[in-house]
């Protein structure tokens, strides 16, 4: 059996109960996703969760919320059954919503768990379309990262690399793309820049659009990076997952644990042109259409009570300051070009949103002069982060935030003081949480990827072969005052591969002089890690074979950034204090080894290293 919703602009069929996206009909075409699946394949929202893998939530009770001249909503309900254990232990309600006069329509979804049942965790919780393949050639997700793409069959006819989702195009339909990598991880986005995405058929001059207009039920915060759209075609909105980061992102329900959240609404919106030699302006479009919606939200159209409305939420306005004592003797502003990030989260330790996932968060990013502003934040009870690109650590503000309908709370000046002992001796990168800054080789001819030839050269393919091809005999040093982070710290410490199944570990050296030390004082180092990859790294000075090193990360992250061409994970920060006795007065080395050496995509990232002298 089957809905169909229809405002004159676009048909969408639904499969009743299950309430799987079978069909959109729009300008003159029947359907644009693929019939090459099941009907519950082609539209659909699923988990991956700890016992079972994937699982499609499919609805076995369906409900008109309401029905009327201006909207339509409609709800597919699958209320998880104790007495079948077979699922992930969730209560999924997902909702479609049509308006009057719009080219789309809105998706979103309440998952719900009572108190009282068996625990469970999941990894990951999206909503997928996949897409007609002789229709969507094209596909957009920034103004630059934009391109012909190639069909499953191009993949399916390739040859694949070293990690799985990486395939070498050998024989495509389009013979402009032989010899390119495509890997859909080398399109993943930030949650900050991951506001629309989608394809374009240039064939029919249509487009299929995703638009996110709040990133407030997203997880970890602005930097989470997650999938967008990939050959197929496919487009995806992940809300959940634990790509980049791993375990930590793990959602874990105990016992007994209580919990619902929504997801959405996102919308799907559609677009086209009546000259299909302009297709691609199709994108411009959609982008006018995510900033409207970005504009209306929180949307007042929803009808679930566990939406709240815009009268029903609160808002923070402040303004942040920062205190470092040896760059100035008072507050200063954040004047610099990258401004700060200021955000609410569930309460927990600073830095904690980076792995928080059951909650709401809710971002912004400060003017010039430090002022932000939170608005359209639901009720509950929060701690407010921050973190500055250029200034190293995070913040939170020492009291809990409570927000009630319709209240707004001004915190006027607050000020950050990040983490200082001493005066800087030398540092290497800039504190941004990415190792963007460093130096990025061009990738092998042989695994090129067009698209990121002169931007984001870390998403090429095979990059971490390039380490040994650039460092044949010795790994790399680093001299203070002689080198350039931007030209000669290479993006990611990796491994060398020495044969087919044979790596070692290296040891990058940070030489440096001191002309005078003190040898009764203490001075601190500082390590910032921008993501780890099962890495083990020690840190030694001015011995390499010493036993016992000053600082072992131990076994660290499960990122995968470096085989799925991320430039950051989960940010990482170590201090050791270093005794002035172990220095000698003028030049000393501190090595930097990273133990684990089983493949090529172990290795950490740096997003920072500083040395500090003794308070002054």
């Amino acid at each position: 059996m089957e809905v169909v919703m229809d405002n004159g602009i676009i048909q969408l069929t639904l499969a009743k109960p299950e309430g799987s996206v079978v069909g959109i009909k729009y300008k003159g075409v029947e359907n644009l996703l693929s019939h090459r699946y099941k009907e519950s394949s082609r539209g659909y929202w699923d988990c991956v969760w700890q016992e079972n893998g994937q699982w499609v939530f499919l609805g076995n009770s369906f409900r008109v919320i309401n029905q009327n001249e201006s909207q339509v909503e409609v709800s597919f309900k699958r209320p998880w059954d104790p007495s079948d254990d077979s699922g992930p232990r969730l209560s999924v309600d997902k909702r479609f919503i049509m308006l009057r006069g719009s080219s789309g329509f809105y998706a979103y979804a309440i998952y719900e768990r009572l108190q009282g049942w068996h625990g469970t965790s999941l990894w990951q919780t999206r909503l997928v379309f996949k897409l007609k393949e002789d229709l969507f050639d094209y596909m957009a997700i920034s103004d630059t990262r934009q391109r012909v793409m190639p069909t499953a069959e191009d993949r399916a006819r390739g040859k694949p690399l070293a990690y799985p989702e990486a395939v070498l195009l050998t024989n495509p339909s389009n013979p402009d793309l032989k010899g390119e990598v495509d890997d859909k991880y080398q399109y993943a986005s930030d949650s900050k820049d991951n506001k629309v995405h989608g394809w374009i058929s240039q064939k029919s001059g249509v487009g299929f659009w995703i638009i996110t207009p709040s990133d407030e039920f997203r997880i970890s915060g602005p930097l989470k990076q997650e999938l967008t759209s990939h050959a197929g075609p496919v487009s995806l909105s992940v809300f959940t997952s634990s790509h980049y980061v791993g375990k930590p992102e793990e959602e874990i329900f105990k016992d007994g644990e209580a919990w619902k959240k929504v997801f959405g609404p996102i919308f799907i919106y559609l677009n086209s042109v009546s000259n299909k030699k302009e297709a691609l302006s199709l994108w411009n479009d959609a982008k006018q259409q995510m900033l409207k919606e970005v504009d209306s939200w929180p949307y007042s159209f929803p009808l679930s009570q566990d939406f709240p409305k815009s009268h029903q939420r609160g808002s923070v306005e402040g303004r942040l300051l920062v205190l470092d004592k040896y760059v100035s003797h008072l507050p200063q502003l954040v004047l610099h070009s990258s401004l700060s990030y200021v955000g609410l989260g569930l309460p927990g330790e600073a830095g904690s949103w980076q792995t928080e996932t059951k909650g709401y968060q809710f971002w912004t990013q400060a003017d010039k002069e430090g002022n932000f502003s939170i608005r359209a934040v639901r009720a509950g009870t929060y701690n407010l982060f921050a973190w500055v690109p250029g200034i190293m650590g995070d913040y939170k503000y020492d009291a809990i935030i409570t927000i009630k309908p319709g209240n707004k709370i001004k915190l006027g000046n607050i000020v950050f003081e990040p983490p200082r002992h001493g005066p800087t001796l030398w540092e290497i990168g800039i504190p941004d949480r990415t190792a963007a800054e460093f130096f990025v080789p061009d990738v092998d001819p042989k695994f090129i990827n067009k698209l990121y030839v002169k931007q984001d050269k870390f998403r090429q393919y095979g990059l971490w072969d390039r380490y040994a091809e650039i460092y044949p005999n010795q790994d790399l040093v680093y001299t203070v005052g002689k080198s350039d982070y931007r030209k000669d710290w290479f993006f990611a410490h990796v491994n060398r591969h020495v044969t087919d199944d044979t790596f070692l570990g290296t040891t990058w050296q940070i030489v440096f002089d001191l002309p005078v030390v003190d040898m009764a004082a203490t001075y601190k180092f500082r390590l910032v890690l921008a993501g780890a990859s099962l890495a083990q790294l020690q840190v030694r000075l001015n011995d390499p074979n010493a036993t016992r090193p000053l600082l072992s990360t131990k076994l660290i992250g499960r990122e995968n950034l470096i085989a799925r061409h991320g430039i950051h994970g989960l940010l990482r920060s170590y201090t050791t204090d270093i005794p002035g006795f172990l220095f000698v007065e003028g030049c000393n080395t501190i090595y930097l080894t990273q133990t684990r050496a089983s493949n090529s995509f172990q290795g950490v990232m740096y997003d920072y290293i500083r040395l500090e002298g003794p308070p002054q």
